[in-house]
Formats: structure tokens, sequence, C-alpha cells
């Protein structure tokens, strides 16, 4: 399983697995969980890097409607798992 490193708005760096990931609409997205453990938490987080960038830069979703399509997209792509927010 892939694993990220995420630097979130306070410098603290956290790692993520990838579960997941998707385009829609010309944007990327990643299913991540912090464990590899059954009952994980889970972040969608969405690509903002322009192309040519070396590094990709991901935010976590938190628009409502934005995270509410993209959470059942995840949930159609997998099964045996349920996101909820």
């Amino acid at each position: 399983m892939d694993k990220i490193l995420f630097i979130d708005e306070d410098g603290t760096e956290v790692t993520f697995y990838v579960e997941e990931q998707t385009r829609v609409n010309g944007c990327n997205y990643l299913l991540v969980s912090d464990s590899l453990e059954e009952e994980a938490d889970a972040y969608i987080l969405k690509d903002l890097s322009q192309d040519g960038e070396e590094e990709a830069q991901y935010v976590m979703l938190e628009e409502e409607s934005e995270l509410e399509a993209i959470s059942r997209i995840f949930n159609e792509m997998l099964e045996n798992v349920k996101i909820e927010f």
C-alpha cells in the first residue's frame, strides 16, 4: 500500500495510507487512512498542484457538497467499506 507524507497547517507531519484514488472533473482525489487497522480514520484529499510541479499539494476536502459527492464515488469503488463523515 502506498504511503504519503502530509504536512498540516501547523507543520505537523502525518503519514497516510492511500486506500484509493480517483479523478473527477479534472481534479485528483485520494482516499487515505491514518492506520492499517480495520477501524482507521479516513480522509479525502484533493490535489491542488499544477501540471509540471514536482510535489503534489493536497488539502483535506472540507466543502460539504464536494465531500458528499466524492465520498459516494469512493463508496462505490470499494467493497466492504462505508465512508461516513
